[in-house]
């Protein structure tokens, strides 16, 4: 089945290939924008292999899911299509066979060609977004609240002047016992006092 999906894609590249205007977009380009969102979310991915939550980003991120022409619900259905029975990712062969499957219907009104090439110019050189990440707060009592310059008392002594904290020295009061008995606290003073002298 592989082969005769890779046949197939080779096939419609080559009638169409050869026909194809000088600003149309390369296959090698469509697989960087394909391996980019294969790898997202997923620390173990390769690349090599998409499943389907990332395909339906990269239809939304890309615009191919406009909500007339195309919904979510076609580019599940396009994906379990395209898949093998018994897999849950698709290949890049299966990916090309899927916008070959969606061009017709995002791009109505065109031929094949253009329209596989207007969803190509969609992809190339997209990357998927992070959507929803948290960002460091910028609100007035946050900036009160971590600025060590303006604290104040026994809070003021546990950062230095560049506001990194000074850890065990600034939390507890440690005596300094460096003398020769526990009660001398001038400890090197003794030979600049016999020098004076």
């Amino acid at each position: 089945m592989r082969i005769r999906i890779f046949l197939n894609i080779t096939q419609h590249l080559s009638i169409y290939g050869s026909s194809m205007a000088e600003g149309s977009v390369s296959v090698a380009e469509v697989e960087t924008s394909f391996q980019k969102f294969a790898v997202h979310g997923d620390t173990k991915a390769r690349g090599k292999e998409m499943n389907g939550k990332n395909f339906a980003k990269l239809c939304k991120d890309c615009n191919i899911i406009d909500g007339k022409n195309v919904t979510t619900t076609d580019v599940d259905i396009v994906f379990s299509k395209v898949k093998a029975k018994s897999a849950r990712v698709i290949t890049f062969e299966q990916f090309n066979q899927a916008l070959i499957e969606l061009a017709p219907k995002r791009f109505k009104g065109k031929s094949k060609e253009e329209s596989l090439q207007q969803l190509y110019g969609l992809i190339v050189g997209k990357e998927p977004t992070n959507v929803g990440v948290t960002k460091v707060a910028k609100a007035a009592a946050v900036d009160r609240l971590t600025d060590t310059t303006k604290y104040t008392g026994a809070h003021k002594e546990r950062f230095d002047e560049s506001g990194k904290g000074k850890g065990k020295i600034g939390r507890e009061e440690i005596p300094d016992s460096s003398g020769y008995v526990g009660a001398y606290k001038g400890s090197g003073t003794y030979d600049e006092k016999v020098k004076e002298t």
